[in-house]
This record gives structure tokens, sequence and C-alpha cells, in this order.
């Protein structure tokens, strides 16, 4: 962990916020845009509140994690992770707390608009989107503290995200008015197996991080996946993802012969770069790097595959 004693306020919140998760919320987006696209329902002002709105729940989430983590004592001494505000004493409970609530408020704002667009089934999504980032670490059933973190990061940040983003450009072309249920072509086959390689690589990036954390979450009573099965099990869990993620673009190439959808194939080299580094260590020197370099093969793999899809 960062010693906390020179950290500013605005560097104590930055922490917090962990603006290199962000490519999480971004990569969906891309992924969504390029194939909108390629469907002619590219639609940019509803893409780009999606990015706001994916963006603020990922950062709210981020405080839920850090305020609920600390006061349910998952964060300790041993921590070998990013420093952690709330566990550090940077800034107040009450604050991340509320910071928290405010974020996902404001998520919910920018939800209001896209509602409008695409009416009933945003309106459920956002719902759920906003409580189960607050369930992941807090409520009365802790959802990563129970082995379904895993399960939430690949719904909500991948198939609900791109496929969410994707319906709300297609129902701007394709509809009017407020719909209720969505219509025909506005989530597509498509849509949703271009939503399983960011669903993979997003996930991959937890198992990065619970890896890292096992012994310190065995102790502290979290029971992620790698604490319930072992290391050995979550280093299979990433190379399937990842297997998941690159045979993607081999379906959508098989239906349509155009090369480019392959160009994801150009981050393979960094993907297995990354699975020597798990297969290999457990520490926080050699894994908060790999975190890091999860998320930038996240965002290559969005740029290429939207590049892809809509050329």
């Amino acid at each position: 962990m960062t010693d906390t004693a020179d950290v500013s306020r605005r560097e104590a919140w930055l922490i917090a916020a962990r603006p290199h998760t962000l490519p999480v919320a971004a990569a969906p987006i891309l992924v969504a845009v390029g194939l909108a696209v390629r469907d002619g329902v590219f639609a940019p002002v509803p893409a780009f509140a999606a990015f706001v709105g994916a963006a603020l729940i990922q950062v709210g989430t981020n405080f839920a994690n850090d305020y609920y983590d600390a006061v349910q004592g998952a964060d300790t001494e041993e921590r070998e992770g990013f420093t952690r505000v709330t566990a550090g004493g940077l800034i107040e409970p009450y604050e991340v707390k509320r910071a928290t609530y405010l974020t996902f408020g404001a998520a919910i704002l920018v939800g209001t608009y896209l509602v409008v667009v695409g009416g009933v089934p945003i309106l459920v999504v956002g719902l759920l989107s906003v409580a189960s980032g607050i369930a992941y670490t807090g409520g009365p059933y802790p959802l990563g503290y129970h082995g379904l973190g895993d399960l939430f990061v690949f719904v909500f940040f991948g198939v609900v995200a791109v496929t969410g983003a994707y319906y709300v450009q297609a129902v701007t072309v394709l509809a009017s008015g407020i719909p209720v249920w969505p219509p025909k072509g506005s989530i597509t086959t498509a849509s949703l197996v271009a939503s399983l390689p960011i669903a993979a690589i997003a996930t991959n990036i937890l198992v990065v991080n619970n890896v890292r954390d096992r012994e310190e979450d065995a102790t502290t009573g979290k029971r992620t996946l790698a604490v319930r099965f072992g290391y050995t099990f979550s280093r299979v869990q990433y190379v399937a993802l990842f297997v998941l993620a690159y045979a993607v673009p081999l379906w959508f190439y098989v239906r349509t012969s155009d090369l480019a959808v392959l160009l994801p194939f150009l981050s393979v080299p960094l993907a297995v770069s990354l699975s020597r580094t798990l297969f290999t260590r457990t520490d926080g020197e050699a894994l908060n790097p790999a975190l890091s370099r999860n998320g930038q093969l996240l965002a290559l793999y969005a740029v290429l595959f939207g590049v892809g899809l809509a050329v």
C-alpha cells in the first residue's frame, strides 16, 4: 500500500475514484459504437450518455467498495493492493459513503435521459445496475463476499453494458416514443455475442485482484472464488475467459468473412504475458502492475474490436 503521510485531499479522492478502472466503463461503449456503425444505427448523444452513466456507476462502485470493505474489516494492514482511503484514514468513512450515493445519484440523473430514449427496459437495467453496484460489497448479502463478484462484473460491466449501449443507439433510430419493450432490432444476437469479450476481460481484472488478495481475504471472511477454490481454479478461469474473448472475433469472421473483425488478435501477446504473470506470481509487487495492464488490454481490445466491427 502507498505511504499515506503526504497524500493531499484531492489525491485521496482520486485514489478512491480509481480512474485506472475507467477502461471498464469505456470499453463496452467502444464496442457498442463499432457495432452500431456497422448496423447503421449509430447515435452519438445516447452513446456518450451511456458512457457517462457507466463511468459514474463504475466510480460509485469503487467508492462503495472502499467504504464497505473498510467498515466490514476486509481491508487490513497486510493488504497488498492499492491504497484504500477509508481504511487508510485519508477520508472519513461518512464522506466516502456520501460520495457513493451522490455518484450513484448522478448516474440516475444521466439515466433519466436514457430512460426517455430507451424506455422501460433502460429504467429496469439502470436501477438494477445501481443496486448491484451498492450490493457488490454492501447490504445484507455482499456479492463480492460470497463469490458472486465475478458474475456481477461479467453481467453488468460486460453483457448489460454493451447490449445496453447498443440498445439506446438502435432504439433512437428504430423507434418513436418511449418504448415499453425493446423494439425489433434493438437487441441483436450480434450485440449479445459482442458483449462477451468485454465481459470476459473485465472479469479477469477482478480475477487478478482476487488472486493477489486471496490470503488476506481468507482471514477476513471474504469468500471470493480464489478463496473458495484456490489459485489453480483462478488461473484456469483466467485463461478460459481469455479463450472466450478471442473466440468471439472468430464467430464474427465466420459469419461475415471480414478480416477486420480479427483485429483484436493483435492484443494476444499482452494477454499471454498477463497469463504468465498470474501463473507464476501471487504478490502485489507483480499483480498490481498486472491489474493496470489488464485494464490497458481491455481498452486495447475494445478499440481494435470496435474499429474492426465498424469497418
